[in-house]
């Protein structure tokens, strides 16, 4: 839009009654705007083109008649055969038909679609394995596919395939999509589905929705705002040109002739016009090309930034999003995955339980000998063999617990891991690594998986090879939260084996007996020892049963609407009368540093949320471990939570509407006894479908409610639906901790929505796996952890960090320097345009109004592209280290000053608006008293030399006041500072000259030597006085302390400590001990407030944050000792 108003300002230029300024003022600065936007995108599109071709023009094998020829991927068309070989990409989506693996099997690796680098296998149809063999057969096939239409859905495919008049089902598993590498296969044919942009990965690259900071929103009100007094101040001087106009009309009448055509009227009308192109360029135009440079150069040093780099997996930090740098020092909640962010996600299998039973450390029968000591060295290949449990071991060995030994198999049988036989040791590629970890104990016990083809999986029990017929997979997925497999084995037996949560695997049981409430206890044990729980249970099914079910699978699966929903329901069906075996703990240990970031983070006055889809136990306890719940803390479950939202519903129930006293101040009054800041929030996924979309939450003792609610209106039912949702967000908010457990990746995004929409918070989401995206895309910024989930969390994310302690760097020290840089330079480029512009103003009353410029031309071209430009650029830039990021970590609560907004904002801009309004009037009024005219033949008082004076002395006040408050100088800092005043003098010689004007006098309109204007006696005091007067108020500012002084006193009227301050426990530490000094200040303390019989030598609560910066700056002597006697 600003691109825009400056093209209209252009043109209105071109009318020649308004236009007051030569028409490169405008033209020249916002080309060179222009050209830097072009640059940068034609370098984009320049780097894109090159990509299109280089992938356009990659070779690939398609059939033409009965035989494959190379040719390009631009020549690729539905319905064509191509021949893939081994580590070759996907050029299309296609229908995988064979290849040469056993059973028609292709491994692939998405890493470029998902981030994922394990291994996954897809499997052609039997029946194209098995007839198509040949190039031959391949010219041949004239099978019909009917799909669904192109669409961006990843991981689903329906469809089926008609030939040779039978119709068979399609799914993802027989899809290799565009993107994927081929691996392990050494040929393979798949027939092209979708080609080009109608391809899954292509409908994926949509336009990405660009975030904007808060600062940015209020950069584009402000503009807005700037503009409106653009407008205002226009008309208001056009109004007075027409009064004067009128006077001065009336008091020379002898010049009638000159104004027979132009009435006072018409004259307002052309000078309002006219003074909007003057004031044009108050319009901060140049900002946001310059916020974009020093927004590129803060990410750079994030990511050039080796504190944050991870050496042991060679992980720097990325800055994937250049524009969000400041809003780092704004983040008010943290929203954090568990598994995988705050821990290492690698699991070991510890603890199990197998028919009531418990095996593993702390059981009081673990293993005794030394690592690797068991039956899995019996085999090549057998690494990571740390037997848990010498007893269960052995059990295994004997054989003779027909429970313990369906429990094995299960983990044996029931998964999707793939196996890759490497001569002389087996590769397991899992999908997770609580897959890995099961096989691997199953492995280690006995039972090792050898090799899974199309229809069957093979595993040696205890030395004996058995292969099992695969006759349906159960997928697992976040709704079901359960997987399970159907096998008939060697003896004919046909067996489903289940594994799952134990919400899910419980409530399936057929029975439930004292094995089962054993394993229940069991399960909580684990869940408080942090462990991560699985059920697994298995029951015989009958071949009839079988066969019926079978029959009906076959149906779904050819379904092309509502395939999904009817498998979920086959898949509930046979899921039942489960018989329960046993129940699994995998240890999943916190990554390091965890603690100390989360207690850092919260003295920074971060709350931080954990979002799990782990057992409330198991959440609980990871809380405790890394210091966000402490046994001090006051912990509201469900059952609490229910209670203070009914109470707060019986208290409103006349729903007088959301003007009301705030809803926390009503939560807050339910428990007076307990402070806000020491509550914690521990509720799980259900509940909070009760609470934000059912309202059954409100049933449980007093349900009348909720029933009247149902009853009335549906506008009133939103209404009061929307005050439920907005109770518990106040009360979750007022608490200092909130842990949702056995939540969806949908219900993540839901709680970062709901405290975004509820309470304008600026929020962060954190986690490393595809669970995470939703979470990740919904908040304000969001972070990937480069983890063992693949990189589909990295990809999506703003910043991409190694390891979860990185974040208190990444905010606590990044984000505030960001913050404090864009914050200081919005105020000074603000401050130097209205301080050198609105000259212009002033000049306009003793111009009659006529709109005519008091700068030269070139002056206003120049001024915010080359005068005024790099000293802003550098503090931007370089101006970071108010204190060091050591200190910045020491000293979390530095942090509060982004969250409150309190360095940029309306009163902010206000107070910059005033100082530049100042400093253009001391400016103009003081040259313009140092040229009134005077007796001599040496006096300087003509309109150039006054414009170059008034010029000159707006550009010193801009310079000196970045010198005075420029805290981080560097050799760059001073090279800025020095071009801008020899830039001003060169550009000034060269336009300003007689041999310019003679050139070109439309362009160069000041024909004057400046040589010899400013040698006269009138301009260079013009350009100086100003300088002192307008100095006062900053440098007083910065020499006199910001409190006043007062001296520390005793209650009883004593002195200071005499010598022994360090001795006195309500004296400050002595200067030695800058710490102890610093958190002897407590916050907002004001002049003369009272505090353990002291008043301190603080400033004002508004000002105690800059207060701490100094102190820390001039190294503590002023905040540790006692201030002098007056």
């Amino acid at each position: 839009m600003a691109n825009v108003y400056f093209v209209f300002v252009i043109l209105l230029q071109t009318f020649p009654e308004i236009s007051t300024l030569p028409w490169y003022t405008l033209l020249f600065p916002l080309s060179c705007l222009l050209v830097i936007r072009g640059l940068r995108d034609l370098v984009d599109d320049i780097g894109r083109h090159r990509s299109d071709r280089s992938i356009n023009s990659r070779p690939c094998e398609i059939l033409a008649g009965r035989r494959f020829c190379w040719q390009e991927w631009r020549d690729i068309c539905v319905g064509d055969i191509v021949r893939l070989r081994k580590d070759s990409v996907v050029p299309a989506d296609l229908l995988l038909l064979c290849s040469s693996e056993p059973s028609s099997l292709c491994y692939v690796e998405t890493a470029d679609i998902d981030g994922e680098t394990n291994l996954k296998f897809r499997q052609a149809l039997l029946v194209t394995h098995q007839e198509l063999q040949s190039e031959e057969s391949m010219a041949a096939f004239d099978g019909r596919v009917t799909c669904e239409e192109p669409n961006s859905r990843m991981h689903t495919f329906t469809g089926t395939l008609r030939w040779r008049g039978h119709t068979h089902a399609l799914d993802g598993d027989r899809i290799l999509l565009r993107g994927c590498r081929v691996r392990n296969t050494a040929l393979c044919y798949g027939l092209v589905l979708y080609a080009g942009f109608d391809s899954k990965i292509m409908r994926n690259s949509g336009k990405i929705k660009r975030k904007k900071t808060k600062l940015d929103h209020l950069m584009d009100r402000l503009v807005i705002a700037i503009f409106l007094l653009l407008l205002v101040t226009s008309l208001g001087l056009a109004v007075a040109s027409g009064f004067w106009a009128r006077t001065f009309q009336e008091k020379h009448s002898y010049l009638a002739a000159l104004y027979q055509h132009t009435s006072p009227a018409q004259q307002a009308f052309l000078n309002f016009w006219g003074f909007t192109i003057l004031l044009s360029i108050i319009i901060p135009m140049s900002m946001y090309i310059t916020f974009e440079f020093i927004y590129l150069v803060n990410s750079c040093f994030i990511n050039w930034d080796l504190e944050m780099y991870y050496g042991a997996k060679d992980i720097p930090a990325e800055a994937r999003s250049t524009s969000l740098s400041d809003q780092l020092g704004q983040i008010q909640y943290i929203f954090s995955d568990k598994t995988g962010t705050l821990t290492q996600n690698v699991m070991s299998f510890k603890k199990c339980c197998v028919n009531g039973t418990i095996y593993g450390p702390g059981t009081g029968h673990e293993n005794k000998q030394p690592r690797g000591l068991g039956l899995s060295q019996e085999h090549r290949g057998e690494q990571k063999s740390d037997v848990c449990d010498v007893t269960l071991l052995e059990a295994a060995r004997r054989d003779k617990d027909p429970v313990l030994r369906e429990f094995l198999r299960l983990l044996a049988l029931c998964h999707t891991v793939m196996v890759e036989d490497r001569g002389d040791q087996l590769v397991y590629q899992a999908a997770s690594p609580d897959e890995e970890a099961l096989v691997w104990a199953a492995r280690n016990l006995g039972y090792v998986f050898l090799a899974r083809t199309q229809d069957s999986i093979t595993i040696r029990e205890l030395g004996r090879t058995r292969t099992y017929e695969v006759l349906a997979m159960l997928d697992f997925n976040s709704d079901r939260k359960r997987m399970s497999v159907l096998v008939r084995d060697p003896q004919g037996t046909i067996r489903l084996y289940t594994k799952g949560a134990d919400t899910v695997i419980l409530e399936r049981l057929r029975s439930r007996g004292p094995t089962e409430t054993l394993t229940e206890r069991a399960l909580d044990r684990f869940a408080e020892e942090t462990l991560r729980t699985l059920c697994v249970a298995s029951r015989e099914v009958s071949e009839a049963e079988f066969r019926a079910w079978s029959r009906r699978h076959r149906e779904a699966a050819v379904l092309l609407q509502d395939r999904a929903q009817e498998l979920d329901r086959l898949y509930e069906e046979m899921e039942q009368n489960l018989q329960l075996l046993g129940a699994t703990a995998i240890e999943d240990k916190l990554q390091d540093g965890v603690p100390e970031t989360i207690q850092l983070l919260k003295l920074g006055n971060i709350k931080v949320w954990v979002l799990t889809g782990d057992k409330q136990e198991t959440a609980m306890n990871i809380g405790y471990a890394c210091r966000l719940l402490t046994d001090d803390m006051e912990i509201l479950e469900e059952k609490e939570v229910s209670e203070i939202l009914q109470a707060y519903w019986e208290s409103n129930n006349n729903l007088s509407g959301p003007g009301d006293a705030p809803c926390s101040r009503r939560l807050s009054q339910q428990r007076p006894e307990t402070l806000c800041h020491k509550r914690a929030v521990i509720i799980s996924g259900d509940f909070l479908d009760k609470i934000l979309h059912t309202g059954e939450v409100l049933k449980e003792k007093k349900g009348w409610p909720w029933r009247w609610l149902c009853c009335g209106r549906a506008e009133a039912s939103q209404d009061q639906g929307g005050l439920v949702e907005k109770a518990f967000v106040d009360l979750a908010t007022s608490c200092q901790a909130v842990i949702c457990c056995r939540v969806t990746p949908k219900q993540k995004a839901l709680m970062v929505q709901l405290v975004k929409k509820h309470k304008k918070a600026v929020t962060l989401a954190i986690g490393d796996g595809a669970n995470d995206v939703n979470m990740i895309k919904t908040a304000d910024i969001g972070v990937g952890i480069s983890g063992l989930e693949g990189l589909q969390a990295v990809q999506c994310s703003d910043y991409a960090l190694a390891q979860f302690s990185f974040l208190q760097r990444l905010l606590l020290v990044h984000g505030r320097w960001n913050y404090l840089r864009i914050c200081k330079f919005l105020r000074y480029f603000f401050y130097k345009t209205f301080a050198g512009l609105l000259a212009q103003v002033w000049f306009a009353f003793h111009s009659g109004f006529t709109a005519q410029p008091l700068y030269e031309g070139w002056f206003l071209a120049l001024y915010n592209i080359f005068y005024t430009a790099y000293p802003v650029l550098s503090v931007g830039l370089l101006e970071q280290q108010d204190v060091s990021a050591k200190k910045s970590l020491e000293f979390p609560e530095l942090y509060v000053v982004g969250q409150q907004d309190e360095l940029f904002n309306y009163r902010v801009f206000g107070v910059t608006l005033l100082h530049g309004v100042g400093t253009s009037l001391i400016s103009f009024y003081i040259t313009l008293w140092a040229f009134e005219d005077h007796v001599g033949t040496k006096v300087v008082g003509d309109y150039e030399s006054f414009s170059v004076t008034v010029a000159l002395s707006a550009l010193l006040s801009v310079l000196v006041e970045i010198v005075l408050d420029t805290q981080y100088w560097t050799v760059l800092s001073f090279l800025m500072v020095t071009a801008s005043l020899l830039l001003f003098c060169l550009f000034s010689f060269l336009t300003q000259t007689v041999d310019a004007y003679r050139i070109a006098p439309a362009i160069f309109r000041f024909p004057e030597d400046p040589s010899e204007g400013q040698a006269g006696p009138g301009a260079p005091g013009g350009a100086a006085l100003p300088r002192p007067p307008r100095l006062l108020p900053p440098l007083q500012l910065r020499l006199l302390p910001p409190g006043g002084l007062r001296r520390p006193h005793h209650p009883r009227g004593q002195s200071a400590c005499q010598g022994h301050p360090g001795q006195c426990p309500t004296c400050p530490a002595p200067p030695g001990d800058p710490g102890r000094a610093l958190r002897a200040l407590p916050l907002g303390v004001g002049p003369g407030q009272e505090q353990q019989g002291h008043t301190w030598l603080v400033p004002p609560a508004r000002g105690h944050l800059q207060s701490y910066l100094l102190a820390l700056q001039r190294g503590w002597p002023s905040l540790g000792a006692p201030a002098a006697a007056p």
